[in-house]
């Protein structure tokens, strides 16, 4: 009887040690960084309207608050905002790029554009926060949500702001969590345009080396070769332009950094290069733009 209630001790310890392995084996899912930043009109001050709007702050506030919440990793706005101030890297002229210098500067992995307004009635008062998600790297709307809090006899506009937001906070998270699994799954869009010169002496149906591929060919294969999982899309292709309107490109690179739309077009550029092909590139968000001389 004690030989056999040892078998079973062994077994049991077998067991527990198996399943404790296989459950730290499993891969861990890639959580997304998330930054609450105030919406601004286009042609306006992004750090005035943040500094001179108490509600827009209290609305971004309490967003990131909800987040913290809910474990997700946050990135504080006003930290980063402060950040680029110090580094005296904004001025009233730079006012069109201090979003995306924010953006780049946080690390984020997704930006969340809060928006809040104040309701006045008999009824009593009320805050509607509307809440955007957006892709960092490429500008991909990820969710919308708009909610209203209930209305109340009030001037209590910080908690009718926060009531607003916890109306609505989880199903934010949940859309975009579904979809930032989508872009871990399956990488996110790119789109690049390759056209050529005025007077270029070649074309796309020009052989450039000794294999006999046409260069519409080279570019298709290193396309192929260089998406995520071998994913892109010729939308069309002429002797003087080729447009891939989706490339799909990883999330992260090796090092667990995110994977920037510029590395890609620069390992392009430097394709091109090895086939004596000179070029020059713009980068637009999720949009490259090669034009080869």
């Amino acid at each position: 009887m004690k030989y056999n209630f040892s078998i079973l001790l062994i077994m049991l310890f077998v067991f527990a040690s198996s399943t404790a392995n296989s459950q730290d084996d499993k891969p861990t899912s890639i959580q997304p960084t998330i930054m609450a930043i105030p919406f601004t009109p286009e042609g306006k001050s992004l750090r005035k309207n943040f500094e001179s709007n108490e509600l827009l702050r209290i609305a971004i506030t309490k967003v990131k608050e909800a987040f913290d919440e809910r474990g997700v990793n946050t990135i504080d706005f006003r930290a980063k905002l402060k950040q680029l101030n110090n580094n005296e890297a904004m001025t009233e002229d730079q006012q069109t790029s201090i979003k995306n210098d924010v953006i780049s500067l946080s690390g984020a992995d997704i930006y969340v554009e809060v928006e809040a307004n104040k309701n006045y009635a008999r009824s009593g008062s009320s805050v509607t926060v509307i809440l955007t998600a957006f892709d960092a790297a490429t500008g991909e709307s990820l969710a919308n949500k708009v909610a209203t809090s209930p209305k109340f006899n009030t001037q209590n506009f910080e908690k009718l702001t926060e009531k607003a937001v916890e109306k609505e906070i989880d199903n934010l998270l949940n859309t975009m969590q579904s979809k930032f699994a989508d872009i871990v799954e399956n990488g996110k869009t790119a789109s690049i345009t390759i056209g050529l010169v005025d007077g270029a002496d070649y074309d796309f149906d020009t052989e450039v080396d000794d294999s006999g591929d046409l260069l519409s060919d080279l570019i298709e294969d290193w396309m192929q070769n260089n998406s995520f999982k071998n994913y892109y899309h010729l939308q069309g292709v002429t002797d003087t332009k080729m447009i891939f309107d989706i490339i799909k490109l990883p999330l992260k690179d090796d090092r667990g950094r995110s994977y920037r739309i510029s590395k890609f077009a620069a390992k392009f550029k430097k394709f091109l290069s090895g086939k004596g092909i000179e070029s020059s590139r713009t980068v637009v968000g999720a949009n490259i733009i090669f034009t080869l001389k």
